[in-house]
């Protein structure tokens, strides 16, 4: 059985930086894709970053590029999200996601089959 446990949330002031944790276990990490999507209060879920099956390539919502990181430990089967320069619009609750097989590079949330339970980002101007 797949778990996906997230942490790392918090209070920031904007403009500054946290990290995100997604801590994997139950299948075989390195070979999954991975995904990171948030949901904003009164607003719908949306992707952040994601990195393909394996690792091998990363991608990123247009609002986030430049300022947010994915990357992954397969050692410590953990996925990350480096955030940096934190904005007040960035405030919602993550959500890490995972899948095996293809796509092995999709942004649309439905087509992941594993989700952790979200951690609480909250930027203050």
């Amino acid at each position: 059985q797949v778990q996906l446990v997230e942490s790392g949330g918090g209070l920031v002031q904007a403009g500054g930086s946290l990290r995100l944790s997604c801590a994997a276990s139950g299948r075989t990490f390195s070979s999954s894709a991975m995904g990171w999507f948030r949901r904003a209060p009164g607003k719908e879920r949306e992707f952040v970053g994601g990195m393909s099956c394996g690792g091998s390539s990363t991608y990123y919502a247009g609002s986030v590029k430049g300022r947010f990181t994915v990357y992954r430990d397969n050692v410590k089967t953990t996925l990350y999200l480096q955030m940096s320069s934190l904005k007040p619009e960035d405030t919602a609750v993550y959500y890490c996601a995972a899948r095996w097989g293809d796509p092995c590079d999709t942004t649309i949330y439905f087509t992941y089959d594993y989700w952790g339970q979200g951690t609480q980002v909250t930027v203050s101007s």
